[in-house]
């Protein structure tokens, strides 16, 4: 799946990416790049996983032009 970084806490290391206007949670180890940062507004692919009752981003995959 294909989405941006709608928001980006640093500090906490959590983040939203939006797929298709729906938000998604994820967590900064599921940053592909290992960087565990990212900048609000990169274009990444998406994996999903059931966990924890809801679904998650489990690798989020910058999209470099």
């Amino acid at each position: 799946m294909k989405g941006v970084v709608a928001e980006f806490d640093p500090a906490v290391g959590l983040g939203i990416v939006e797929i298709e206007g729906e938000p998604m949670q994820f967590h900064c180890i599921a940053i592909s790049d290992g960087s565990r940062s990212i900048k609000v507004g990169t274009a990444v692919t998406v994996v999903t996983e059931r966990r924890f009752g809801r679904i998650e981003a489990v690798r989020v995959t910058p999209q470099f032009a």
